[in-house]
């Protein structure tokens, strides 16, 4: 027979719940919060009420997150890599230092969310939106973005080396220094964004939108933008490229010189070992009343 211990009611009670619960003491309402730490690698969670909920320093590697309500919620130094977190509400989130990388995001909402720093590499983000979220610095690298929408997005520095990005939205986004280099980024929309500092070598920007992009200090060395819509020789005379650079008929760019400008962009945090759960309470759950 299976032993019930106090710690998984306990657990049980506080899933049963939403993270963010209220209830009513005399005339004053009491807020509750929960905390997540420790090691739950592979937990069921999909659909799980956890608005609000702080995971700190926790590793919920492989963990299925499909349609949990994430909306505030908060992860510190927390591992979520290889976690499914498909159609998962993810609204104002802050994600500080945290391991989203080869995770599904696919459909996730993730509007107004903080992610500077956080780690997206190889993750799955087909069809997520970003917009007016804050992202400096985020490692994106190999990830699949298809059709994300990352409308007036601060990615200033962030890094979308590889990534498959083809129909992706950028309209109205910083992206001072952000580098793009040997990404897919076909039909995306650049309009009115500001790309200054930016590589985009060796990526493939086939039809994609730059009216009214900031290309100054630009590298487009060995980039195909075959057939660009909206694209300007006056942009073109800002930016740099080389003999292996691909442009709409009658546009030209001058050859690159050096590195270019120099940014500095808040680093990525180191990515936290995904080490076996240790001897000790699997979770940490602390209920904190105001």
């Amino acid at each position: 027979m299976t032993r019930i211990t106090p710690f998984f009611l306990a657990l049980a009670a506080a899933l049963a719940l939403p993270a963010a619960a209220s209830a009513l003491t005399g005339e004053k309402e009491v807020q509750r919060f929960t905390s997540f730490g420790g090691a739950c690698a592979n937990c069921e969670l999909a659909g799980r009420r956890l608005a609000g909920a702080h995971f700190i320093g926790a590793n919920f590697s492989g963990a299925s997150l499909v349609g949990a309500d994430l909306r505030g919620a908060r992860f510190v130094g927390s591992v979520l890599a290889k976690a499914d977190l498909s159609r998962a509400d993810l609204t104002d989130a802050h994600m500080t230092g945290a391991n989203f990388s080869h995770a599904n995001l696919t459909g996730a909402r993730m509007r107004d969310v903080e992610a500077s720093g956080t780690v997206f590499s190889s993750a799955n983000l087909s069809g997520v939106d970003l917009t007016d979220s804050r992202a400096l610095g985020a490692n994106f690298n190999g990830a699949t973005l298809t059709g994300a929408a990352f409308t007036d997005a601060n990615l200033q520095g962030a890094v979308f080396r590889n990534v498959d990005a083809r129909g992706a939205n950028f309209r109205d986004a910083r992206l001072h220094a952000t580098n793009f280099s040997g990404g897919r980024l076909d039909r995306a929309s650049f309009r009115s964004a500001n790309l200054s500092g930016a590589a985009l070598r060796g990526g493939s920007f086939r039809g994609a939108d730059f009216h009214d992009a900031d290309l100054s200090h630009v590298s487009l060395a060995g980039a195909d933008l075959t057939g660009a819509r909206g694209l300007e020789q006056s942009q073109l005379n800002e930016a740099c490229g080389d003999a292996q650079t691909k442009l709409p008929r009658g546009l030209t760019v001058r050859a690159c010189r050096g590195s270019g400008i120099v940014v500095k962009v808040p680093p990525i945090p180191p990515v936290p070992a995904l080490k076996p759960a240790q001897p000790g309470p699997r979770y940490l759950i602390i209920a904190e009343s105001f």
